[in-house]
């Protein structure tokens, strides 16, 4: 016995359910074509995942229900089923459900079972928990459908073996994060060990609002051998055979990708996020500010990989401060991503409402306040033009930045989105010497040196005044990225922290500016998640917050 089974790993969008129904029938149709017998997508596809509170509303609920039945009539004539996720209600609960579309009918249903409820997941509050059941049968074999969450434990998949599973084929919506692939095949290989069955991991692809989704799915044989490999941050459609032996179904041809990894990964999700962002929400273009700066360089970069040159436009907005390295570097990045390039000087704008406030102001002495007008001026003249121009502004501030409030609001926090917000300052700066010796396969930007070597290498500045450096205030990026990752990613005691060498006061004082500036945080644009632990959707702290760990 002989089953084709192809492995749809797309990227849908949450709400256009006729556009993600479109893509299923164009997926079909080549599944069709290279003779399979059905076709699977990713979790929750119809709706697009995650739909978050979208999916409390009833208009949602009945409008995915009726793309799913229309979807199903095209099963009428004899060529692929369709197995496919969406939200459905039952008996008066909503489900996560993933769908058998077979004869012209929805032919099965099955619910998710074990529903995340940590990090980026909130499913306990939308979603009903479904029972546990047995396989879908499909031309007479037995096929186990846990969803995603649901192979996370042994509960669901000791079910489905009980009852007669002959395969797993296991549909998720998986977010990247550094090495969540190894994280996916430890808890594949345990499942496929307990039950002896070979397992199919189905993952989407595609950024939503802040979370990015790698695909890089695969297939494991009953003995937990890598039977077949999809690419990482790719769409495509791959065609699985598989053939039942005395030991079982053994998929005996599918595509072997090598996925991506390490600092390589990071870079593509930055670019994939940024691009589904713009592309999603229907930007034309995006501007941005180019500084002279590694994060503004770095970001310019990852915008022309992900849209193309013509469609990003820097502009240099330069002030007394402003040295002429940083005007020469900025000049050359820009010729270098062959990008749009314009000079606006701030003086005017910034001496103008210097000369307005400063009968209010008088007595007072210059300090931080007049370095913030800089960037402020900065700020309105970069929304100005996208207000006029409808393009987006791309905020360019790093993980170090906002962690320890290195921002201005209103000022360089403003934009729509942030490609590097979840990398530290270090991990930029080796991004950047990564994208000046590699490219990404899909990328749209020149070969070769795209970020200036003396961008690299010079010290780092907001120039803000005369002579800054960021180490005026901060300690090195290097000690600084260390206590923070201690502090966010960790959940550290200050006690083990500083027994790994810091300095008590610079401890102290980090996690204090950490927690003083959550507020800044709460008002910053969103940006791609590429850590286990990003602000926002996985770190949630509270404004208003006196805690300091004197251990």
């Amino acid at each position: 016995m002989k089953l084709a089974i192809a492995l749809a790993q797309l990227n849908p969008i949450v709400g256009d359910l006729a556009g993600n129904a479109e893509k299923a029938v164009s997926a079909r149709n080549k599944a069709a074509e290279a003779g399979a017998d059905l076709i699977a997508f990713p979790e929750l596809f119809l709706s697009g995942y995650s739909p978050e509170d979208l999916v409390l509303k009833p208009a949602y609920q009945d409008a995915c229900r009726s793309a799913c039945e229309e979807l199903a009539k095209i099963t009428a004539d004899g060529g692929p089923a369709i197995l496919i996720g969406l939200p459905w209600v039952e008996e008066g609960k909503l489900y996560n459900a993933y769908a058998l579309l077979e004869g012209g009918v929805v032919a099965a249903l099955r619910f998710k079972v074990a529903l995340p409820n940590y990090g980026v997941f909130d499913e306990k509050r939308v979603f009903s928990s479904g029972e546990l059941s047995g396989p879908i049968s499909f031309k007479g074999v037995r096929i186990g459908v846990p969803i995603c969450e649901d192979i996370w434990t042994d509960e669901v998949v000791e079910c489905l073996t009980e009852t007669g599973a002959e395969l797993l084929l296991v549909p998720n919506g998986s977010p990247y994060w550094g090495d969540k692939q190894n994280e996916r095949l430890n808890i594949a290989v345990a499942r496929v060990t307990e039950s002896h069955l070979p397992l199919i991991y189905l993952n989407q692809i595609g950024g939503q609002d802040e979370v990015i989704y790698d695909g890089a799915s695969f297939i494991l044989q009953s003995d937990c051998q890598l039977a077949g490999q999809l690419p990482s941050f790719q769409e495509n459609v791959a065609i699985t055979q598989w053939e039942k032996t005395d030991h079982g179904w053994l998929c005996t041809d599918a595509p072997k990708h090598v996925p991506v990894t390490g600092p390589e990964a990071n870079y593509q999700a930055c670019v994939l996020g940024l691009r589904d962002y713009v592309e999603k929400n229907r930007f034309p273009s995006v501007i941005l500010g180019l500084s002279g700066g590694i994060d503004s360089a770095l970001c310019t970069a990852m915008a022309v990989d992900a849209l193309g040159a013509e469609r990003v436009r820097c502009v240099m907005l330069p002030y007394h401060y402003t040295s002429k390295e940083s005007l020469i570097d900025a000049e050359r990045c820009a010729k270098l991503l062959g990008v749009q390039y314009d000079i606006v000087p701030i003086a005017a704008g910034v001496e103008g409402v210097e000369s307005e406030l400063a009968p209010l102001f008088k007595g007072a002495q210059r300090g931080v306040t007049e370095e913030n007008i800089q960037s402020r001026i900065r700020g309105v003249i970069l929304m100005s033009l996208s207000n006029k121009f409808g393009s987006m502004v791309v905020t360019t501030g790093n993980k170090s930045e906002m962690s320890v409030g290195y921002a201005t609001l209103y000022g360089d926090m403003n934009g729509g989105f942030n490609p590097i917000k979840d990398l530290y300052k270090t991990e930029v700066y080796s991004l950047s010497a990564l994208r000046n010796s590699w490219k990404p396969l899909d990328a749209l930007g020149p070969d070769g040196e795209v970020i200036p070597v003396n961008i690299l290498t010079k010290a780092p500045t907001a120039e803000l005044r005369e002579n800054q450096t960021d180490q005026d205030s901060l300690p090195p990026y290097a000690v600084l990225d260390d206590i923070l990752e201690c502090l966010v990613e960790r959940e550290m005691r200050v006690s083990e922290i500083i027994a790994r060498g810091h300095v008590p006061e610079v401890v102290h004082k980090i996690e204090h500016l950490l927690y003083m500036a959550e507020y800044k945080r709460r008002q910053s644009a969103p940006g791609v998640k590429v850590t286990e632990k990003n602000f926002g959707r996985d770190r949630r702290y509270p404004i208003v917050n006196r805690f300091r760990d004197r251990t």
